[in-house]
């Protein structure tokens, strides 16, 4: 059960465009998709491309379902552009059962519009390489469908489709679609923020960033329970977590942030030879947050270290909320004690240079000692642990 309360408003006020779209009236006139002879799509065009298909009911409950599927699995509430193609209404993370029998639920589903869409365009005969080649620009692209505060919808309602302005921007005009009592698509030219997406559904076309890895919550499921390596230690687990801020646009979703910790595991040598029979070892995972998890409590229960042992002094710690780029290094050290003095191991924790540094430092064993479950502030973010 979530521990805050959803936001929402009691009334959606649809802004008019202003500057640059001064010139466009409510019902806006959609322009022809560009020809695929390079194949150059972007966000824009197709956001664009989705706000001109025929949605219907069965369309809606299909992008509702992968948008909670990929939530239930630990990641964003998404919907990735080539699982459309490939495995209709399946989100982020689905088991191979799930994609073997997906689509059949739905007696249209959206992949049909857009190839539809597609056909309508470049109908002639050579036009069919075009509508191949337009697939599979978009099923490579990596964009998505994010849909935020999707466990909000209420079943009925059109959304309004937009796409990622980039540059950190918090607002964007938009495609709202809806029926006619004619049964008549409209399409209307709508200002979007955040407030906006709080209140009624949003579409959002962005790029995935987090398919590739796979998140605490989902890993958690895989795994099950673990147990100590040897028995002469502890373990120590992450067993809370809560954002304090939204580090990224909202059009950009989620927050995604790792979490890693460098220590020595199992550590009990007795002479200072035995040193070398042990070397440093990088706990990793990734935490998916959303958005309207902000300062909510996520309880969790990730092991990070399997066999904490009394010679345990110091170890690395690092979180970091993922923007990409290049993979640099943050060179630290973990610390043991033996026979009272502490000896040092070096390491190396990967993190990308575009990433936000949320905290990193060392925790020393005392410091997880402290309570049966201790917690601390670490940049925007606080996390609890305990050892067990």
């Amino acid at each position: 059960m979530s521990l805050c309360k959803k936001v929402t408003m009691d009334k959606f006020v649809l802004i008019p465009l202003v500057a640059a779209l001064s010139a466009c009236t409510s019902s806006i006139s959609i322009p022809e998709s560009p020809s695929p002879a390079g194949v150059d799509i972007s966000l824009e065009s197709v956001a664009r491309m989705i706000s001109e298909l025929p949605i219907g009911e069965e369309q809606l409950r299909e992008v509702y379902d992968a948008a909670r599927s990929s939530a239930g699995n630990g990641y964003d509430e998404e919907y990735m552009i080539r699982d459309i193609f490939e495995a209709p209404g399946c989100g982020v993370g689905s088991d191979l059962k799930s994609r073997a029998e997906a689509g059949k639920s739905y007696s249209r589903p959206l992949r049909d519009l857009i190839t539809g869409y597609l056909q309508s365009r470049y109908g002639t005969k050579s036009g069919t390489a075009d509508v191949s080649a337009y697939v599979k620009a978009l099923t490579e692209s990596g964009f998505q469908l994010y849909i935020p505060y999707s466990d909000n919808w209420d079943g009925r309602t059109f959304p309004i489709i937009t796409f990622d302005p980039g540059y950190g921007a918090e607002s964007n005009y938009g495609y709202e679609i809806s029926l006619t009592e004619d049964g008549l698509h409209v399409v209307d030219s709508v200002y979007v923020d955040e407030k906006v997406a709080e209140s009624r559904p949003v579409w959002v076309v962005n790029n995935n960033d987090d398919s590739a890895f796979t998140p605490l919550e989902l890993y958690l499921k895989s795994k099950g329970t673990v147990s100590a390596s040897n028995g002469k230690g502890r373990m120590l687990y992450l067993k809370s977590f809560r954002m304090l801020r939204n580090y990224d646009s909202w059009f950009g979703g989620a927050s995604e942030f790792w979490v890693k910790c460098g220590a020595v595991n199992g550590f009990s040598a007795s002479t200072e030879a035995e040193l070398k029979l042990y070397s440093p070892t990088v706990t990793d995972f990734m935490i998916v947050i959303k958005r309207k998890d902000k300062g909510c409590l996520i309880p969790l229960n990730a092991i990070m270290m399997t066999d904490f042992t009394s010679q345990m002094d110091k170890m690395a710690f690092l979180v970091t909320e993922d923007d990409g780029g290049t993979t640099t290094s943050w060179k630290c050290s973990a610390t043991v004690k033996v026979e009272s003095k502490s000896y040092g191991f070096d390491l190396d924790i990967p993190y990308h240079d575009k990433d936000d540094i949320v905290w990193r430092g060392s925790l020393s064993a005392e410091f997880f000692q402290r309570e049966d479950e201790v917690k601390g502030r670490f940049g925007d973010v606080e996390i609890g642990f305990a050892l067990e």
